[in-house]
């Protein structure tokens, strides 16, 4: 038997956006614990917003299980929160979500970080040299002698954890990267997207680097904002399509435009204002290679004969992946087939 350090972690009742907790317990295992081994375990949701002092007991479920390579015997351990009754709490969004193993996902996780309250590589009155170099950047004037150790750092861990991490790069404003997840299923692809964030964050601690989330960090400036495009395609975008879905199911994002917006993430009227690659968080576009519009359309998805996947641009840095992908699934469960 070996002493497993169990890393806990799930989303806090704090709205808009939900932050990560996480707390450790140590178990005795054989092997590294499956998800089925691994206990509930309580915390006190008084402190997250998730309960009243009076009654503060709420409950961790385990949901999914890594392997955590930044600890001897490390394990991180996604949860969902449920109430004392039994019952998912009302926080607890995965719970609830539509899912289906066939529909794929792909989230670009765009970020920023923030030292002494400013993007990395900006000066301390000012701003840098305007966008243009940034994005795919290489080079110190470019990206600092920090950033890359980092982004590569947490690309390893990733990798070590089994979470399919696809990719990185230096984005267009200073001091903004990104990283893409993919999986197979909505409740798969999220919970790695979450807990990436999360080795991400904790990993940004031993720098003294913090990761800004939010969709518009610098305000109404010419720097871009951050997203968290969802690329997305099913069985039967992939193996039929055909134009005439293809119309009918943009027909249908159309139709539901503002109920995508209101869990596409906070404050997005600050980035979705028709600049810097988007369209206004009002209107409904879609357009072959167009990262102007709201639904980007592959080349390879016409020449395809209409099948393969799609990206919705308008998600932002700080959505929900949960919700993300579950609003994204009802409104293709409403074209016919």
């Amino acid at each position: 038997m070996a002493k497993y350090k169990l890393e806990y972690i799930w989303l806090d009742g704090y709205q808009p956006v939900r932050n990560m907790r996480s707390k450790t317990q140590i178990k005795d295992y054989a092997s590294f614990p499956k998800l089925e081994e691994l206990p509930d375990w309580g915390f006190d949701g008084s402190s997250t917003q998730q309960a009243p002092g009076g009654s503060s007991d709420c409950v961790l479920k385990p949901v999914a299980v890594y392997p955590d390579s930044t600890r001897k015997n490390g394990v991180l351990v996604m949860c969902e929160v449920y109430s004392a009754d039994g019952t998912p709490h009302s926080s607890n969004d995965r719970a609830t979500i539509l899912d289906d193993p066939d529909a794929w996902f792909g989230f670009e996780q765009e970020y920023f970080f923030f030292q002494d309250g400013r993007p990395l590589g900006f000066p301390e009155n000012g701003y840098p040299a305007p966008q243009g170099p940034y994005y795919t950047g290489v080079g110190y004037k470019n990206v600092g002698d920090v950033a890359r150790q980092i982004v590569e750092e947490h690309l390893e861990i990733c990798l070590d954890a089994g979470i399919n991490h696809e990719g990185i790069n230096a984005e267009v404003a200073k001091g903004q990267w990104e990283f893409q997840i993919f999986g197979k299923g909505s409740k798969v692809c999220a919970d790695q997207m979450w807990v990436a964030r999360y080795i991400l964050n904790r990993l940004c601690e031993k720098y003294a680097i913090d990761v800004e989330y939010h969709c518009k960090p610098l305000g109404a400036t010419d720097w871009n904002g951050s997203g968290m495009h969802a690329n997305f395609s099913t069985k039967h975008l992939r193996e039929v399509g055909g134009e005439a879905y293809f119309l009918a199911l943009m027909a249908q994002f159309e139709k539901n435009c503002m109920e995508h917006i209101a869990v596409y993430g906070p404050d997005n009227h600050l980035r979705l204002t028709g600049l810097h690659e988007t369209q206004s968080i009002d209107k409904f576009s879609w357009g072959i290679a167009d990262r102007g519009a709201s639904v980007r359309v592959p080349h390879s998805f016409k020449k395809n004969d209409w099948k393969g996947y799609l990206e919705d641009r308008r998600p932002n840095s700080q959505g929900d992946p949960y919700q993300i992908a579950s609003r994204i699934l009802k409104t293709i469960s409403e074209v016919a087939i």
